[in-house]
């Protein structure tokens, strides 16, 4: 088995990437968004700014998403040039974000305990799992493209 082979990325390449980035967050966002809205999870994401509407809910997780699309594309576009490196770094991506957003930053925004590891925050690791993977493979699918336009 190789390893990843890390590419230059170069400053020129920053438009297209965050494109893709924002893509990817997206595409996972709405899968991400439908799993929570059927948990009935998404006013809860609109209590972040005051809310308890489902469509600022949506409005906010989706915010969210394209932003940890764009910060996977700063901060991983050297390596997730493939498929499959692409999916991983995705997937460890959205156990990172599950820690720090589900676990730690909403409930202290919301002034819950944090890191409370019960049946939500369980599905909540499979939503966020859900959604890096997507967000993985959709950059990697989308961003070649988008360099050729």
């Amino acid at each position: 088995m190789t390893a990843a082979r890390a590419t230059p990325v170069t400053a020129a390449a920053l438009p297209t990437r965050l494109a893709a980035g924002i893509v990817g967050g997206l595409v996972g966002g709405v899968m991400f968004g439908i799993l929570m809205q059927m948990m009935d999870m998404i006013p809860m994401v609109a209590m972040l700014v005051g809310s308890k509407s489902v469509a600022v809910g949506w409005l906010v997780h989706l915010a969210i998403s394209a932003f940890i699309g764009a910060t996977y594309a700063l901060i991983f576009a050297r390596w997730a040039t493939r498929l499959v490196p692409a999916a991983l770094i995705g997937l460890g991506y959205g156990v990172v974000w599950w820690v720090l957003g589900a676990l730690l930053i909403m409930p202290v925004k919301l002034g819950m305990d944090v890191f409370v590891f019960n049946k939500t925050a369980w599905q909540s690791l499979m939503g966020h799992l859900i959604y890096g993977l997507l967000l993985g493979v959709v950059y990697a699918l989308v961003r070649p493209r988008l360099q050729h336009t």
